[in-house]
């Protein structure tokens, strides 16, 4: 692997940050002075960065709390994305693991392992998501129970999965889907002749977002929480 490259994969410095550590004779390879930032690190080489050692990165995961505005994107010409939320350093190599819109708040999930990130996506596992929403009118007992039966999604030719559905308020709700259809809440309560007028994503399986964390703000996740999820929706005995 090229010096720069290992640089980034170590710290989280940007590829044109590691290459102006190395020509800055900031770093060492087995002892040496290493100025060519294209010169290849054999396996089980040693490295240091300012004297210190370093090696590479073990996979990431994090939680994010998203503020609305921004978009789950590496990258956007148009928007804020919700890698900027985070420092440069560390940055790299991730991306967003299930998506939410640009108006939607709540817990974004991000990591570099993709294998991870299937198992906690992929449509088969069922893995739970649940949200907050407010409502442009008042939700009735009728709707509650069209929505925990299952309701048809204008343009679609099969009902939802069956959604738990809690009435927190005349116009509040709290609601848990385990299929990842396109704006699937907002269909939902669209499909009962409501019209949701702000959306928050309270938890993913077993893990809800950190009532620490202010909006913008992101934490590392747990080993419990890492292997929670990707163990989230799992039938028995996979």
């Amino acid at each position: 692997m090229r010096l720069d490259r290992f640089l980034s994969h170590a710290v989280g410095l940007t590829r044109s940050e590691a290459q102006r550590a190395v020509r800055a004779g900031r770093v060492a390879v087995d002892g040496a002075p290493a100025l060519d930032p294209a010169v290849k690190v054999a396996e089980g080489a040693a490295v240091a960065l300012d004297g210190v050692p370093v090696g590479p990165r073990g996979p990431r995961y994090l939680m994010l709390h998203k503020p609305a505005g921004c978009v789950c994107a590496t990258g956007d010409r148009l928007h804020p994305t919700v890698l900027e939320l985070l420092p440069p350093a560390e940055r790299a190599g991730l991306h967003v693991v299930g998506r939410l819109d640009i108006d939607v708040t709540g817990l974004v999930l991000l990591t570099d392992d993709g294998a991870w990130s299937h198992r906690v996506t992929a449509p088969r596992r069922k893995c739970p998501k649940t949200y907050l929403a407010d409502l442009a009118a008042a939700i009735s007992d009728e709707a509650l129970e069209v929505l925990r039966r299952g309701v048809r999604l204008r343009g679609e030719d099969r009902d939802t999965a069956p959604a738990e559905v809690e009435r927190l308020g005349p116009a509040r709700a709290r609601i848990t889907v385990t299929e990842g259809r396109y704006h699937q809440v907002k269909r939902m309560f669209a499909a009962v002749g409501n019209r949701v007028t702000g959306l928050h994503r309270e938890r993913i399986g077993p893990v809800a977002l950190d009532p620490g964390l202010s909006q913008g703000a992101w934490r590392n996740l747990t080993a419990d929480e890492v292997a929670g999820l990707a163990e989230c929706g799992a039938p028995a005995g996979a």
